[in-house]
């Protein structure tokens, strides 16, 4: 019996001590007879950064698809074919205990988060894992530049987040007893690749297959072996001691973080888990409070420069993080497009939201919220400028997303209809 007549499983292992690496979608995994009309699962990215994104770096001035690109947007112009920007959105009634209390309801919009008699609602990554998450071997992952996350049960309870990517790394990839996936990832520090362990069989699974699934596989194995050497980098860096200097520190800097570099550790991990359908709902906060990000240029902590009060200089120095964070945002884009699905993209079927729980960190403002949205298989490439005065709710695209992702929704927390305006 050939392989048109008895595909491959979708849920395909190759196993070894310690390491069960799921396989990424093949043409093989699907019937011929089907194959045509087979489509691969939906996914959703949900990605926040607490400390806002300043938005006159961001927002065009034009709306529609001829707007001149922002500082921000020229970050990523190269996609600029598969994002929407927008603006106007919010969700309502967002005042609470304090000025970062909304980054809490950012994915669920329950009002007035912190204070006296608050209880969150469900968010939606967690409403969409409740429905689908059975289908895969996660329903969701929540990660982190720290353990504070955005995703809350249905009785409004956090989800700590997982904010070590060699554990992430070793959740999705190793199995076994805790020693025996320790055992793994010392492994790994010693040069020897997951890879190493799986040869034997991944040439055997390489042999049933075609020429087009072959490149998938080396274009997939290839990437494990790349984020194994980075997340080996990483961790030395962790054990090895800071230089120490006959100088005192700038009073300014309260703690040095690598917060891009943590961010882009995590965004790596999102096409392996989302190629193997290990999960189909990511979500990550990027958590910035407190910080001095290692980035050229920047000498004062992130929540400080949030508040910078039109000051120039703290203007120019959080605008050096942002571009960086979009930057890095970019990355993981130009990664989901690279990886091929069917006849298109991982990212024609992965929705990545990006963007705020602040609008105005200066003031601790919630309207305008800053919002972008890449993927999806949407028709991308615009501006959607709405009302600032009046905001559209945001829950309206998290109806959309919902549907988009196949879950039956006609409202979703503060919601008043069940799509955006000119997003199709």
């Amino acid at each position: 019996m050939n392989i048109a007549q008895q595909p491959i499983s979708r849920r395909a292992f190759l196993r070894g001590a310690g390491v069960a690496l799921a396989l990424p979608y093949l043409d093989a995994m699907w019937p011929r007879a089907l194959a045509a009309d087979a489509t691969a699962p939906r996914r959703m990215v949900a990605i926040c950064t607490s400390l806002g994104i300043y938005t006159p770096s961001l927002f065009p001035k034009e709306s529609g698809r001829d707007y001149a690109l922002t500082p921000y947007l020229q970050a990523i112009k190269d996609h600029r074919d598969d994002f929407t920007v927008f603006s106007g959105v919010s969700h309502p009634e967002q005042n609470g205990a304090d000025g970062h209390t909304s980054e809490m309801t950012w994915l669920t919009s329950a009002k007035h988060p912190g204070l006296g008699g608050f209880r969150n609602t469900i968010s939606l990554d967690q409403f969409i894992a409740e429905k689908i998450g059975i289908q895969t071997r996660f329903p969701s992952l929540v990660l982190g530049t720290n353990s504070t996350s955005q995703s809350y049960t249905r009785s409004g309870v956090m989800l700590p987040a997982d904010a070590k990517p060699s554990q992430i790394f070793a959740k999705l990839f190793l199995e076994g007893t805790k020693d025996a996936v320790a055992a793994q990832m010392q492994k790994l520090r010693e040069g020897r690749s997951i890879m190493d362990t799986v040869q034997g069989q991944a040439k055997r699974f390489a042999a049933r297959v075609g020429a087009a699934d072959r490149d998938k596989l080396d274009e997939y194995f290839t990437s494990i072996r790349e984020m194994e050497q980075r997340l080996v980098l990483a961790e030395e860096w962790a054990r090895k001691p800071k230089p120490k200097v006959d100088a005192q520190p700038p009073t300014d800097i309260n703690e040095e973080k690598d917060l891009i570099g943590r961010m882009k550790l995590l965004f790596e991990l999102v096409p392996l888990a989302l190629q193997t359908d290990s999960t189909r709902v990511i979500t990550i906060l990027v958590q910035g409070r407190g910080d001095v990000p290692l980035v050229d240029g920047v000498t004062m902590a992130h929540h400080e420069l949030s508040h910078h009060g039109q000051d120039p200089e703290k203007l120019k120095q959080l605008q050096l993080i942002e571009e960086a964070e979009v930057h890095a945002l970019g990355g993981l884009i130009a990664a989901l497009k690279a990886k091929k699905e069917g006849n298109g993209a991982l990212l024609d079927n992965t929705m990545v939201l990006f963007g705020s729980n602040l609008g105005n960190a200066n003031s601790h403002d919630t309207k305008n919220l800053p919002l972008l949205l890449a993927g999806g298989g949407f028709k991308h490439g615009q501006h959607l400028a709405l009302d600032t005065k009046n905001n559209t709710p945001l829950c309206n695209l998290f109806v959309q997303m919902l549907q988009r992702m196949n879950v039956e929704a006609d409202t979703f927390g503060s919601s008043t209809k069940t799509s955006i305006p000119g997003l199709a």
